[in-house]
């Protein structure tokens, strides 16, 4: 018989020892898978909607807040800036490109956007289906919302109120799709694209309708102030333009100088705050950072727990066997098979025990995903990093180490003793 049939029996001859340690196992290697693929994919999609911006400008409040509505799209804006000021900055030398954002509004928990076609640029989207909005109330919507919210081209749909929840419906405009963006891989997938003037048109409408339901809500960009019922003359309108509010700009510098001066004026000169991403993002990955490193350090006393329970199991195994080990001595098996067979049990139980982790680690995370509230951030499951060997190697590196103390004693057993005794 081959050592690896006769490891495979005697490791079988006692199931529950044998499913304990692989349990163990598992549960340090899924822990481990989980928190690899879940801080990589966080890391990389932090990268990947912010590596083309270099400062977004807001509304005084948490830059961290900032960073998040703006450009992740999670979290609520922290105000709004008067239109005419961020304009000023939009002209300022420092910068090679400002794109204008005016939040506000959802459709089924998606935000709506309104923006220009420097948005287009910046994130270099293209249309996979029809084209980009024109016209006041056409929309470009991202891939996964076409496929979420089974939109099509010519499809009409209501704003709501607010960034979440459908409780406050604009029903005075319809917006309708025009164009369905390309698979991006980023935020611009989870949203609805417009123009300005949309966003600004369906507050002042609404403004008219109920001013006072709008405690509590983030004030959308672009709530201008009234003049009661006198002609909007054409000065009246640029009055009107110039109250005009936006939630924030996401701004692109023009030399590496602006870095050091732009900020420091935006936010000691303005009523505004500047934020930077790349500096928000690792404050963020920092605080998520401290609880990963917990979780590890968790997960590698559970396996260093499997370790010692796999070479409990094969030290008391081997003391039980000695006889039969001692009687296929006799029968011609050399002491090197012998070695071979303990080694290989702790291997085949650790190794048991890192496939199945890792395999569990991918499905509780894809299974976290996909109930997951925000499509921003949304992980897989069914993702395969290179880094998953490492955890593969330590696996082998338990099974070993585990086996390595029984498996000497099993080479140097001393046949004549053991056959004396019984």
């Amino acid at each position: 018989m081959s050592p690896f049939k006769i490891s495979w029996k005697s490791l079988w001859s006692k199931p529950l020892s044998a499913a304990l340690n692989i349990m163990l196992i598992a549960f340090g290697t899924g822990i481990l898978t989980i928190l690899l693929l879940a801080s990589r994919q966080i890391g990389e999609k932090l990268d990947n909607n912010s590596k083309d911006i270099d400062l977004v400008v807001g509304a005084k409040g948490s830059p961290l807040q900032l960073v998040l509505s703006s450009i992740y799209y999670i979290d609520f804006p922290t105000g709004n800036i008067p239109l005419k000021e961020a304009m000023e900055l939009a002209r300022s030398p420092f910068v090679k490109r400002a794109v204008p954002l005016a939040l506000g509004d959802n459709y089924e928990g998606v935000r709506i956007v309104g923006t220009d076609s420097n948005f287009v640029s910046l994130y270099k989207l293209k249309t996979a289906k029809g084209k980009f909005w024109e016209k006041d109330f056409e929309t470009t919507i991202g891939a996964t919302v076409a496929s979420q919210q089974g939109l099509k081209i010519g499809d009409t749909f209501y704003g709501a109120h607010g960034l979440s929840g459908s409780s406050d419906v604009h029903k005075e405009h319809q917006y309708t799709v025009s164009g369905i963006l390309e698979h991006q891989g980023n935020v611009t997938d989870n949203l609805i694209l417009t123009n300005i003037k949309s966003v600004w048109k369906m507050h002042d409408e609404h403004d008219d309708h109920d001013h006072d339901s709008h405690e509590g809500h983030h004030h959308p960009a672009g709530e201008a102030h009234h003049h009661d019922g006198e002609e909007h003359d054409h000065e009246e309108n640029e009055k009107a333009d110039e109250s005009r509010e936006l939630t924030s700009l996401l701004i692109q510098y023009r030399s590496p100088m602006s870095v050091a001066m732009f900020p420091r004026m935006v936010n000691e000169t303005t009523n505004m705050q500047a934020a930077s991403p790349a500096q928000e993002s690792t404050r963020l990955f920092s605080l998520i950072g401290v609880g990963v490193d917990t979780l590890q350090w968790f997960a590698i006393l559970i396996m260093l727990i499997a370790a010692i329970s796999v070479f409990v199991n094969l030290y008391n195994s081997l003391k039980e066997r000695s006889y039969d080990l001692a009687i296929m001595r006799t029968l011609g098996a050399s002491r090197t098979k012998l070695f071979v067979i303990v080694i290989a049990e702790g291997i085949m139980l650790t190794l048991a025990g890192t496939v199945i982790g890792i395999v569990l680690g991918h499905l509780v995370l894809e299974f976290i995903g996909s109930n997951q509230e925000s499509g921003q951030a949304q992980l897989s499951g069914f993702v395969l990093l290179y880094d998953e060997l490492y955890l593969f190697v330590a696996g082998l590196a338990i099974g070993i180490f585990a086996a390595i103390i029984p498996a000497v004693q099993a080479y140097r057993s001393n046949i004549s003793k053991i056959l004396s005794k019984n």
